[in-house]
């Protein structure tokens, strides 16, 4: 605990990737003061065409209460 799910669409780097990954953890580690040891980060690409079914709908839409940082749209 704790687990950051990561999705966006494809076309970035893994060297990107990689970095977004590690200050997600750093971050994550400093304000939550939680061990190194404990915190999993998870990046998934889903392509724009699968987009508004895959994550807009199910996990932005559907689930705007949980949202602490919102889209304009939403």
């Amino acid at each position: 605990m704790p687990h950051v799910i990561v999705k966006l669409w494809p076309g970035r780097t893994e060297e990107q990737k990689k970095e977004l990954a590690n200050r997600i953890a750093r971050d994550v580690i400093e304000t939550l003061n939680a061990p190194e040891t404990s915190v999993s980060v998870s990046i998934q690409e889903v392509s724009k065409e699968k987009w508004n079914d895959e994550v807009y709908k199910p996990e932005i839409i559907d689930k705007a209460e949980t949202l602490y940082i919102k889209p304009e749209d939403v």
